[in-house]
């Protein structure tokens, strides 16, 4: 336990810097290419013994890196991993019946994933460090809620067939918990009203929803690849991908619906 508690807080720490400490990019980019590299390193774990591990890393670093620099290009590989997404609603539910999506397609689902997740955090940093750390706050609070709720009154399996320790009545309280944070930031801190207030509260619910459903998926695919954690570098928590597997389908989702309001005018701060 002292472990985690440790690791988190160096993480913390690191990532607040990284968000605040500057406004230029010279911290955040480092940090999102060290993170998207060891993350598509322990990509490769979960996919079939076919790949060169190395060839893959540096594709998705030098996609990732060169996307960054096309602003124009974010919201089509927002919505592709979105599509992704809801496919992996269905996969899930049918996991280990069905596995579809298992073969040298995973490349191309963790190359759109990570980049995907990787230019909406970049996205969301430039717009203000404060709304990245919001989606983090939600996933964060969802979480916890769903966590502490589950071990309690948890009884009804949301996914046993991919993880067995969640709970409908979990999903229930991370929903609530989050719900709490939504309203209390959009009606006292941002002050939205009438239909942006329902518009954004719609979509960070969604958010939270999509980042249980990326939690889902990492567990499917170290199951599949017969796997406890993708990594070891974080002690007492495991690899990059099992810390951020939540943000994988979170960031891209809530930056797209982020994106489309602004738009459409619905949402002007």
């Amino acid at each position: 336990m002292w472990t985690r508690i440790k690791t988190a807080v160096v993480l913390v720490i690191i990532v607040g810097i990284a968000l605040f400490a500057s406004e230029t990019p010279y911290l955040i980019v480092p940090l999102l290419a060290i993170g998207v590299t060891i993350a598509a390193y322990e990509w490769t774990k979960l996919m079939p013994k076919w790949h060169i591990p190395i060839l893959f890393v540096l594709l998705v670093l030098a996609i990732t890196l060169i996307t960054l620099l096309a602003p124009q290009s974010w919201p089509a590989w927002w919505v592709l991993s979105t599509l992704i997404w809801l496919m992996a609603l269905y996969w899930v539910s049918q996991f280990p019946h069905s596995t579809p999506w298992h073969g040298k397609q995973l490349s191309v689902i963790g190359l759109v994933l990570l980049t995907g997740a990787i230019t909406a955090m970049f996205y969301l940093w430039q717009f203000s460090p404060w709304w990245l750390l919001y989606v983090f706050l939600l996933v964060w609070c969802a979480d916890s809620g769903a966590y502490f709720v589950g071990r309690k009154f948890g009884r009804r399996k949301m996914a046993p067939n991919v993880s067995p320790n969640k709970s409908m009545e979990g999903l229930a309280g991370g929903l609530v918990t989050g719900f709490a944070v939504v309203l209390a930031i959009s009606l006292f801190n941002l002050q939205l009203t009438g239909t942006t207030l329902v518009l954004f509260v719609g979509l960070s619910l969604i958010t939270i929803l999509s980042s249980v459903l990326g939690d889902l998926l990492e567990s499917m695919l170290k199951r599949k690849a017969g796997v406890k954690d993708s990594g070891n570098i974080l002690p007492g928590h495991g690899g990059i991908l099992d810390r951020i597997d939540s943000l994988l389908a979170a960031t891209p989702i809530f930056a797209l619906g982020f994106w489309s309001m602004q738009q459409m005018g619905w949402l002007v701060l």
